[in-house]
């Protein structure tokens, strides 16, 4: 199912860049500390907003996967305006940034003008920028159906 499309091909690089220097950091440290009150916000090539991640606390697990308590994802539209497209919310989600997706066995709540989707067990992909909702998933449209019911 696609839910969003991503604001620029460089955002989840960036976040990939982003968890590694996290990472760097708490190898240095001497341990894998967590972060507290994390965000990374993102911008186009041309400075505008695309999105931002947040976290109430980060810990970075290896190299290949980070645990995030308090998931936020705001996706903006890229442009002058910065208009919140899509907001992604988890209480618990896990990030692996070389393999560029997302997960979590917690709800996950997704927001749009147009829809709210709520589910368990779900994993963001960045190739086909997807969510997919394997458990209890519920879809709630915001929109005129014409023409359903003669």
């Amino acid at each position: 199912m696609r839910i969003f499309r991503r604001p620029s091909p460089s955002a989840f690089r960036l976040c990939a860049l982003g968890a590694a220097c996290l990472l760097r950091a708490a190898a240095a440290d001497g341990g894998l500390a967590p972060a507290k009150n994390w965000v990374l916000p993102l911008f186009t090539k041309e400075g505008y907003h695309s999105m931002t991640l947040r976290g109430a606390e980060v810990h970075p697990f290896s190299s290949d996967r980070i645990d995030v308590t308090d998931l936020n994802i705001t996706v903006f539209s890229g442009d002058p305006a910065a208009r919140v497209e899509t907001v992604l919310l988890s209480s618990r989600a896990s990030y692996f940034p070389h393999e560029k997706k997302a997960s979590g066995r917690d709800y996950v709540r997704l927001i749009r003008d147009d829809c709210e989707i709520t589910g368990q067990d779900w994993t963001y992909q960045e190739e086909g920028k997807k969510v997919s909702i394997r458990r209890h998933a519920h879809v709630v449209y915001y929109e005129q159906l014409h023409g359903l019911i003669k």
